[in-house]
């Protein structure tokens, strides 16, 4: 096993999805590269003479700042996350995440973390009807640099700038709809890196930009990872002040794979309206009512059942079979609803699998006022699959704002998401254990929603919000109530939530589960960035990689370094953490103490208590060693001997 000094040009920078594209190319087709170069020439042959486009028309959505908007995907971030203890509830515990500052950015942070981890993405960004502000490459004459620059902007606490940060995309612009979509490419891009292989995401919308969304996101996902495109009824009475009265909003669904599933939902208690000895149940015609189909075109599904009218349960439903004798002798032929030969859903293979016998027959029959019988399949089944149409009370717009008053919340938010809509998504795209994300988190209706569907289930979905600390309006109840911003009154949200649930009489009986959450700023690194910019002597030089000496910032805080090293190296921000004393010093453990991190001091006495954990990797950041090379390389022998893997920042 090889240990190493940590790279600086590794450790201050987010993963970046070029290169990792390329590498999975590069791992796929090696044929296609030479000397790390993609040879195009080579890549025709590998995949056949048709198989690439070059020049000419082609179907495609384009934009001024596409070009651009792939550009700021593809640059690192080079900072991280700072944990915020005193704004969190049961910070150590928790295993819910949120994060205060710009999503693309926090994105970028989180990706190495996260990559193929999220079960459900939901997003509410901005509609951008004409008075949004939101972020994007607006300059398009700037350089890549000083956009990256710009919205970098950070203040000495870590907090983002707020002058000049937002920009609002009016209609009489030139580029608005060009504006809107250079934002969501990059984020809905890293959105698709963090999915599991069966992960999904959900995108609320309007009529803005319904139809460049649906052609964005068949660029990102694949238009075959198309699932639906969902009408919600978000208001009964519509938008009067139009000619048309508009009560409808848009929410796309796109998986992450062609094999992506959704599940369905419970009934509703009416949706069973029979019951027998043995339960409820409800009757679903056993004809194909569809006249294409029938006997013409399905001839082995044309057959006749045979009733026997004297047995009939208490129902009054008589009994079949498919032979004839004395008890069943009255024939019942498929019918379509034009009186002709029709056919049967089910085959009779299919019929004689199922139960036509006892008191419970799947399959049975009932005579009309005609005279003539019908068959029907008894279904007790209590699920069924979600529809196109949501119009339920739950899913109105009003709702949302309903319940943020019961929070003590109310006109906080203009059109804040109703729990009902985010719940139902739930519902359908998550387990008991799966991960949540939501980086457009508002007023925070999807921790609502989660939290209280846990509770419900007594299950542990775990979720991360990001939110943008976009300043609340001086005139705003938000402000009057002493929240200088969104990400404020979100947590507040979060927090409020939790106190309900556990101040709720059910806890009796229901112990509460998987409450609290760990908060989060988006921050500057903890270590210093290597510059190489403006290195032009050796004298230049030398001093920077003096300044390298110690690759931590001075007085960066442990645990800041710990949480930023988490995420470097991969590990969630809900990762359990165990603080050892070792000998005279202090180490931070994880993974039932695989990976230990030296962040504080060492000495020559705790080497031999380190190595005998037999961990798989030690990290330790330059300064604890206090200038001590042999210091330092005594613990690098020792784990080289040892197996184990020494990494030193």
């Amino acid at each position: 096993m090889t240990n190493e000094t940590f790279d600086p040009l590794g450790i201050d920078q987010s993963p970046d999805p070029a290169a990792q594209r390329r590498a999975q190319l590069a791992a796929l087709i090696p044929e296609a590269f030479s000397e790390g170069q993609l040879d195009v020439s080579a890549l025709r042959r590998a995949l056949g003479g048709d198989a690439l486009i070059e020049g000419g028309e082609r179907y495609a959505l384009t934009w001024a700042g596409k070009a651009n908007a792939y550009k700021v995907l593809q640059t690192p971030s080079s900072a991280t996350l700072r944990p915020q203890r005193d704004l969190s509830v049961n910070f150590d515990e928790a295993q819910h995440v949120f994060i205060e500052g710009e999503n693309l950015e926090v994105l970028k942070v989180l990706q190495k973390a996260y990559f193929g981890k999220v079960k459900l993405i939901y997003i509410d960004p901005p509609y951008n009807t004409g008075s949004d502000s939101f972020i994007y490459p607006d300059r398009f004459q700037e350089s890549k640099e000083d956009y990256l620059r710009r919205i970098n902007d950070l203040s000495d606490d870590g907090t983002l700038m707020r002058e000049g940060f937002f920009r609002k995309n009016s209609k009489e612009s030139g580029h608005y709809h060009s504006n809107w979509l250079s934002m969501m490419l990059p984020r809905l891009y890293i959105a698709r890196n963090l999915l599991r292989d069966d992960g999904v995401i959900f995108v609320s919308c309007d009529d803005n930009e319904v139809h460049n969304l649906r052609l964005l996101l068949n660029e990102v996902f694949g238009e075959e990872n198309f699932i639906s495109q969902i009408i919600i009824q978000s208001n009964k009475r519509g938008q009067t002040y139009k000619d048309i009265a508009k009560t409808h909003e848009y929410l796309l669904a796109y998986g992450r794979s062609e094999e992506t599933p959704l599940f369905e939902l419970s009934k509703d208690g009416d949706a069973l309206p029979f019951e027998d000895a043995k339960g409820k149940f409800d009757l679903w015609e056993l004809r194909n009512r569809n006249p294409k189909f029938g006997k013409h075109n399905r001839e082995n599904l044309y057959f006749p059942f045979y009733v026997c009218p004297e047995e009939l349960d208490s129902n009054g439903y008589a009994k079949v079979a498919l032979e004839p004798n004395e008890k069943f002798r009255i024939e019942a032929l498929p019918r379509n609803s034009e009186g002709k030969d029709g056919c049967w859903r089910w085959s009779r293979e299919k019929i004689r699998t199922e139960d036509t016998t006892s008191q419970f027959a799947v399959v049975v029959a009932k005579q009309r006022r005609d005279g003539e019988w019908n068959v029907y399949q008894k279904s007790r089944k209590s699920t069924t699959k979600a529809k196109s149409l949501w119009d339920e009370t739950e899913v109105i717009s009003e709702q949302g704002t309903v319940e943020l008053g019961v929070l003590g919340l109310g006109g906080m938010f203009d059109h804040p998401k109703p729990r009902g809509l985010i719940s139902k998504v739930l519902r359908i795209a998550t387990e008991a254990d799966d991960l949540v994300f939501d980086f457009f988190s508002g007023s925070a209706t999807t921790a609502d929603a989660l939290l209280r569907l846990n509770h419900e289930e007594i299950a542990d979905r775990r979720v991360v919000l990001i939110q943008l600390p976009e300043p609340t309006d001086s005139q705003s109840a938000a402000a009057a109530a002493g929240f200088k911003n969104i990400a404020d009154v979100s947590r507040e949200r979060f927090r409020r939530v939790i106190s309900d649930i556990e101040s709720s009489s059910d806890l009796v009986t229901r112990a509460p589960t998987n409450l609290g959450f760990k908060s989060f700023v988006l921050s500057p690194s903890n270590f210093k960035q290597w510059r190489g910019d403006g290195i032009d002597t050796p004298e230049q030089l030398a001093e920077q990689m003096l300044m390298f000496a110690k690759s931590e910032k001075e007085g960066a805080a442990v645990e800041h370094m710990l949480y930023e090293l988490l995420l470097k190296f991969g590990q969630e921000l809900t990762t359990p953490v165990e603080t050892l004393d070792v000998a005279d010093g202090k180490v931070y453990a994880i993974h039932g103490r695989k990976m230990l991190f030296v962040l504080e001091s060492f000495t020559d006495v705790m080497i031999q208590p380190l190595v005998d954990m037999k961990p798989r990797e030690i990290i330790a950041i330059d300064g604890v060693f206090l200038d001590s090379d042999p210091l330092k390389s005594n613990l690098d022998l020792q784990c080289r001997d040892a197996g184990i893997k020494f990494t030193c920042l």
